[in-house]
């Protein structure tokens, strides 16, 4: 591939394409996070069961485990175009119908759909960002995707405490289908950015159109025969497949993407869904502006966290920054595992510090992904990657209410940092460094740890 794209100027058009790109990462944190208040008043008025909440709560992450590895697949094949803003559109609908829904089943039919049309977008967005970005923004833009998660999982609790505060329980609907704004927001924003990757339309025969949009949104000339990747202008097109994934020269890159996400996203989901119960059983007063603010607080948290992490990627590096940060989230979980009746106060500084360490990981979640491989199998990565790290979400969602309840405080958390220090291993075996690498020799260089 030309230099032209990792060595352009970092322009506007690279700040809308970030922004337009984080609409599905922000309402993905929106979406998820606004269903831990929503269940404040849809328990009581639904005589929901903790098997209800516990199918509520996981839906949407069992319908990301199957959107994630279909639509990546679905994505490098046909492109980033095709989906782009259909996604929201069908997040948009799901949202709406949430505010007419009557049973249990019909909500997490919903959130189900919601689930797969957020994986839809995490391939699609960040792969066009990716292979837009130049060098020196990369890591950084892609790394500001999961900020921009935790700015709708913030959003997520302050409106539904305002929504708790001004309308009552009977305001969950309102709640549920409050998404619907965000997604027309971003619809509008999405209209004046670039449609497609040039790495793609060069990568499929159409060289010349990808020419033409680097002129028309980079101001660059370019020769269509510079955009072929290496290697590949004599080649038949090639399609993305999970198979691939597994072949011997990316196995050990889809292990480390998918696996060190789960570790992270089991315990982050788990403790953001049910952030008010977990502040509740620590003795906070439950259904009160005080457990739902505090897990605003600590959403904003995981998103400061990240702040540091965006710098460190491009300074420090990928490895050191991933592997410190793992083993520090180890410590504030296993001390509230060791002492469950500790004070609230000290319960809640030890889960602000787990999420402010968990920046490391959290830009790092789809920044390795879309570096680790090329072209024609980027979105499927990125799309397996989430795909996997929801079973773990899902799983993590649905037992900590169970966990809590036949367990305890201390077995739960005691299992919370065991899953973390698993990442941690995970990330010493297979963690590479970047830094610094051009998009195509990033995705070809054996892994160097």
């Amino acid at each position: 591939m030309s230099t032209v794209i990792d060595d352009a100027p970092f322009t506007g058009f690279h700040k809308r394409l970030a922004i337009a790109c984080s609409g599905g990462p922000l309402l993905d944190g929106y979406i998820l996070s606004i269903v831990g208040t929503a269940l404040i008043g849809m328990t009581p008025e639904l005589n929901l069961s903790t098997g209800d909440k516990q199918l509520i709560g996981a839906s949407a992450l069992i319908g990301m485990f199957v959107g994630g590895a279909l639509f990546g697949v679905l994505t490098d094949k046909i492109g980033r175009e095709v989906m782009y803003t259909l996604d929201l559109v069908v997040m948009m609908v799901c949202s709406i119908l949430s505010f007419w829904t009557e049973s249990v089943w019909l909500i997490v039919v919903l959130r189900f759909v919601l689930g797969m049309a957020v994986s839809a977008d995490y391939p699609i967005a960040t792969s066009l960002l990716g292979e837009w970005l130049p060098v020196k923004q990369r890591g950084k833009l892609l790394g500001f995707q999961i900020v921009a998660w935790y700015a709708g999982s913030v959003l997520a609790y302050v409106v539904g405490y305002l929504f708790l505060h001004f309308g009552g329980n009977g305001s969950w609907r309102w709640q549920l289908a409050s998404g619907a704004v965000l997604c027309a927001f971003f619809l509008i924003i999405r209209q004046s950015t670039a449609p497609e990757s040039p790495r793609w339309l060069a990568q499929h025969g159409k060289a010349d159109k990808a020419a033409g949009m680097i002129e028309k949104y980079l101001h660059v000339r370019v020769d269509p025969a510079d955009l072929i990747e290496g290697g590949e202008a004599a080649e038949p097109v090639r399609h993305g497949s999970l198979r691939e994934l597994f072949r011997p020269q990316y196995r050990k890159r889809t292990l480390f993407c998918s696996g060190f996400f789960l570790c992270q996203v089991a315990v982050l989901f788990a403790m953001l869904t049910f952030g008010p119960q977990i502040l509740s059983a620590f003795g906070m007063p439950a259904g009160t502006w005080m457990d739902t603010l505090g897990t605003a607080l600590i959403s904003l948290v995981f998103l400061l966290g990240c702040l540091p992490a965006m710098r460190l990627i491009d300074t420090v590096g990928r490895r050191p920054t991933i592997v410190w940060c793992f083993g520090l989230m180890i410590v504030p979980v296993l001390f509230i595992g060791i002492w469950p009746s500790m004070p609230a106060l000290l319960a809640f500084l030890m889960l602000l510090l787990y999420a402010f360490f968990c920046g490391g990981p959290n830009v790092l979640d789809w920044t390795y992904p879309n570096e680790l491989f090329p072209t024609h199998i980027r979105a499927t990565a990125v799309g397996f990657a989430t795909s996997i790290s929801r079973v773990g979400a899902a799983l993590g969602t649905y037992l900590l209410p169970w966990s809590l309840d036949h367990l305890g405080m201390g077995p739960t958390f005691l299992s919370a940092a065991a899953l973390t220090a698993l990442g941690f291993l995970i990330c010493l075996w297979g963690a590479p460094e970047t830094k610094g690498a051009n998009l195509e020799a990033a995705a070809a260089a054996p892994v160097r740890v």
